[in-house]
């Protein structure tokens, strides 16, 4: 026989196992899209490649080319001949909404 428990425990169990499995589909596609993407070459096309495509945006690209410091490239401390850049970070913050609920922004 099986205890009220023991079903309390394997519905839950199926229950996450059917959650992780629709999380994880959902990003499979999601990596499926980004290896499917197109590789762009940075040069004096892009700007125009870019003003063309729908909404002024290219979602899921690959940029190929050299990057140029603004200052000085950094060198590796732990690594001897490596070089990097930093990328400019863009902040894009969203409207806060109240919620009376939870008082919370």
């Amino acid at each position: 026989p099986i205890t009220p428990g023991e079903l309390l425990c394997l519905g839950s169990s199926l229950a996450f196992s059917g959650l992780f499995y629709y999380m994880y589909r959902k990003k499979a596609k999601v990596v499926a899209r980004i290896k499917e993407a197109p590789k762009l070459q940075v040069d004096d096309d892009l700007p125009a490649l870019v003003s063309a495509a729908e909404g002024r945006c290219l979602p899921y690209v690959a940029l190929e080319g050299i990057v140029l410091p603004a200052q000085a490239a950094l060198t590796s401390h732990y690594h001897e001949g490596l070089q990097g850049v930093i990328q400019k970070l863009l902040l894009k913050e969203h409207r806060l909404i109240w919620n009376s609920l939870a008082r919370s922004w």
